[in-house]
């Protein structure tokens, strides 16, 4: 059997860059056009003139700023949440002996099989009763809480020896020390791996923002430019509406550019048990 040639893999990998990056780049460039060049056929791939109104006219007519930091705000902090939540619960399923240990994580790893789709009814009906809707709270505190990310830092904190807890532990260090000054430091890679993750799931959520929010006060960015879209009757100011796409992709974009060295780490390290 004929080894498949090197230059045909590398040929077949450029059309499928190709292939990704196209529609990305195409926004890009519509959310500098006009309406004309963008409907100009045959289609102009350079902006001619090279406009910014788009930008501006969406800045003025809907209040993308607070949007914008809406969504950061609630995406750093589940972050943040989920970060500190799933990396104890993975130490302690790696390197604590408990009573259930196993079949509790188990239980962990069968919620990531149910889709996410089944739990928003029950879900909300928690929020409503603790009076949760149209808060905060409800955008952010469920982001907490997922079994990918307990599952990765086990088998992270798994890998690691355990001759280096025990002698933490004959130099005086307690169960949050020795967490917090020895295990969490040497996970970074696995950290910014589910940060990444994270981060870019939250931002990039819609469904649940939809359902438990109603003031504009508190609305996200992919709700809002679901609403930017829908909120022209005859005609669809697509250039105004690529500007806004952009604005909502610059931080997913910043934020997987500046971990990707630690992501590709975690990735490669997270199913590995020493």
């Amino acid at each position: 059997m004929k080894k498949f040639p090197l230059y045909a893999a590398y040929i077949l990998l450029i059309i499928c860059a190709i292939s990704m990056v196209a529609p990305f780049l195409w926004m890009v460039l519509t959310s500098f056009m006009t309406e004309g060049q963008i409907f100009s056929f045959p289609p102009k791939l350079i902006p001619q003139p090279f406009i910014t109104d788009n930008y501006q006219n969406t800045i003025q007519q809907i209040p993308i700023v607070r949007y914008f930091f809406n969504s950061l705000f609630v995406s750093v902090l589940t972050t943040v949440g989920q970060v500190l939540i799933a990396s104890m619960a993975g130490f302690a399923f790696a390197k604590l002996n408990f009573k259930f240990k196993e079949p509790l994580f188990l239980i962990i790893l069968l919620t990531m099989m149910i889709p996410p789709q089944v739990n928003i009814i029950p879900l909300f009906h928690v929020m409503k009763e603790l009076h949760w809707i149209d808060t905060f709270q409800a955008l952010i505190l469920p982001g907490f809480f997922g079994g990918f990310g307990v599952f990765l830092m086990r088998q992270w904190f798994k890998s690691m020896p355990d001759a280096l807890f025990e002698a933490a532990k004959i130099d005086g260090c307690n169960l949050f020390q020795t967490f917090f000054k020895i295990a969490f430091p040497l996970a970074l890679p696995a950290i910014a791996t589910l940060a990444i993750f994270t981060f870019i799931s939250s931002w990039n959520s819609f469904m649940w923002p939809l359902i438990v929010t109603n003031s504009d006060s508190i609305t996200t960015l992919p709700v809002a430019l679901a609403a930017f879209k829908g909120s022209f009757r005859e005609t669809i100011e697509w250039g105004q509406l690529m500007s806004c796409a952009v604005i909502t992709t610059i931080p997913a974009i910043a934020v997987f550019l500046l971990g990707q060295k630690f992501f590709i780490k975690g990735l490669m390290s997270a199913g590995v048990e020493k």
